[in-house]
C-alpha cells in the first residue's frame, strides 16, 4: 500500500499532496476545537497502533506492499478527522525515518490511507449500524467499515499506478513511471486486499470496537448521537 518514489509522476503526486495537505489543515483546526484532554493519550496510542500494524508489510505485484492500516477503527473511536491526523503522522514518519513509502509519494499515501480510509469506514459504519446498538448489527457494520475502507484505499492506489502509462511517457512511448496499465494494476492491488488484507482490517476493527464498547463505550465517537 505504501507507494515508493519513482512510481508516480508529478502530475499525480503534486495534486494529491495538495489535497492531503488541505484535509490535514482542516483536521488540525477541528482537533484544536474538539479534542478533549482526556482523548490526547488515545490519539497517541492510536498513532502507535497504526504504526505497528502497518509494519507487517507483505510485498505484492506492482512495486508496493499489502498490509492492514488501522485507520478505520481510529475513525470509529476518535472520529474521521482525528484519524486523518494520527495516520498522516505515522505515514510521514515511516517515509522520512524508515524509508517505508517515498518522499514524493507522501501526499498520495496520506490521501489513500489517512484520508480515504477514515471517511469511507466511518460512512459505511454509520450507514449500516444506523441508530442501532445491537451487538450483531454493530459488529457487522464494524467489519464492513474496516473492509470497505481498506479496499477503497487499494482501489485508489491501483488507479494511481494504472494511469501512469497514459499520462507520463517518454519520446519512445515507454512509461516513465509505474509501467503497469489499469488492467494489471487494479487487479494486483484490489484482489489481494479484498481476499486477505481487507478481511484482516475488518476483523481488527470488530475486535477493538467490541472491546471499547464493553469497557469504555463513552470513548466511541461513532455511537448514535455523535457527529463527525
Amino acid at each position: 500500500m505504501h507507494i515508493p518514489d519513482g512510481y508516480l509522476s508529478p502530475q499525480t503526486y503534486i495534486p494529491l499532496c495538495g489535497v492531503s495537505f488541505l484535509f490535514l489543515s482542516v483536521a488540525l483546526k477541528k482537533l484544536k476545537k474538539e479534542l478533549s484532554t482526556k482523548h490526547v493519550p488515545y490519539l497517541a496510542m492510536s498513532a502507535a497502533f497504526s504504526f505497528l500494524i502497518m509494519m507487517f508489510n507483505i510485498p505484492i505485484p506492482g512495486g508496493t506492499t499489502g498490509h492492514a492500516v488501522g485507520a478505520g477503527i481510529i475513525a470509529l473511536l476518535l472520529g474521521p478527522w482525528t484519524a486523518v491526523i494520527a495516520v498522516s503522522v505515522v505515514l510521514i514518519i515511516q517515509a522520512v525515518v524508515f524509508g517505508d513509502g517515498g518522499i514524493t509519494a507522501i501526499g498520495a499515501n496520506c490521501f489513500n490511507m489517512a484520508v480515504a480510509i477514515p471517511f469511507v469506514s466511518y460512512g459505511v459504519f454509520k450507514l449500516i449500524s444506523g441508530n442501532s446498538r445491537s451487538r450483531s448489527r454493530v459488529s457487522i457494520a464494524a467489519f464492513l467499515s474496516g473492509y470497505a475502507g481498506l479496499t477503497v484505499s487499494a482501489l485508489l492506489t491501483g488507479i494511481e499506478f494504472g494511469i501512469q502509462p497514459m499520462i507520463a511517457q517518454g519520446a519512445d512511448g515507454r512509461p516513465l513511471y509505474a509501467p503497469y496499465p489499469l488492467a494489471i494494476a487494479l487487479p494486483a492491488m484490489v484482489l489481494e486486499h479484498m481476499l486477505l488484507f481487507s478481511i484482516i482490517e475488518g476483523v481488527v476493527t470488530v475486535l477493538l470496537l467490541r472491546y471499547f464498547l464493553e469497557n469504555e463505550s463513552e470513548l466511541v465517537y461513532a455511537l448514535p448521537g455523535k457527529e463527525a
